[in-house]
């Protein structure tokens, strides 16, 4: 089985690509560059497929695409909310339509590299606030890739209803570098940065990934390998 895996370098998408590794699938990663505010991302998710060792294909698409989007990642960027996900607060952070976008140029991918499969990675604490993390939505993207391509490439969301709580579970058991794994939505620089990332980032502590993140860790019993700026 050959499984092309959305790969954005968060701590959800390396244990999805971990987890299809550990089931002996081969795997590719698709890291995709969409003018994101959170660009730091982009350097995790190389240095993740360098360490799994698995071909990496980079897409851009023109941030152009997402100019007028009331959006705290995209377009306008309206200033990042802080909090817990469930706040209504956080629906600032939705990037438009962005894992249809996402599947469907993975699916182009996954065609092209002769791959069986699309896995990303959704996870039941996204639902209340993005509706492209729901299973239903999972199912219906998943249909329309199937029938949109010509192999008839699958699609997956295997943690679609597992708690962050779960997945950071499963990434210790999976030892995932954790520590290599970039959540969040508004970086911080680094107050003591190391030669050689003069100005390096870090996570902020505050906005809602990083919120999620810390209970995640928290809620299992283990040990969290982040530095936040609070």
């Amino acid at each position: 089985m050959k499984t092309v895996v959305l790969l954005s370098g968060g701590l959800d998408s390396t244990t999805v690509l971990a987890h299809a590794l550990y089931l002996g699938h081969t795997a590719h990663a698709v890291i995709v560059d969409y003018g994101q505010r959170h660009r730091r991302e982009l350097r995790s998710a190389d240095e993740i497929a360098w360490h799994y060792k698995v071909p990496t294909s980079h897409v851009a698409i023109d941030p152009m695409a997402f100019a007028g989007a009331d959006s705290s990642q995209v377009g306008q960027m309206k200033s990042v909310p802080h909090g817990h996900y469930a706040a209504p607060s956080m629906k600032t952070t939705v990037v438009p339509n962005r894992n249809m976008i996402l599947i469907a140029l993975a699916g182009a991918v996954a065609e092209s590299v002769g791959g069986d499969e699309v896995w990303y990675a959704a996870h039941a604490g996204d639902h209340p606030i993005y509706p492209d993390c729901r299973p239903e939505f999972a199912l219906a993207a998943g249909l329309a890739l199937f029938l949109g391509t010509v192999k008839g490439i699958r699609m997956e969301a295997p943690f679609v209803r597992l708690t962050k709580t779960d997945i950071a579970r499963r990434a210790i058991q999976l030892h995932v570098p954790v520590e290599l794994t970039w959540s969040c939505y508004d970086p911080q620089l680094d107050e003591h940065p190391v030669d050689d990332h003069p100005t390096d980032v870090i996570h902020c502590g505050l906005c809602g990934t990083c919120v999620e993140r810390r209970e995640a860790f928290r809620e299992a019993g283990l040990t969290d390998p982040t530095e936040y700026a609070r």
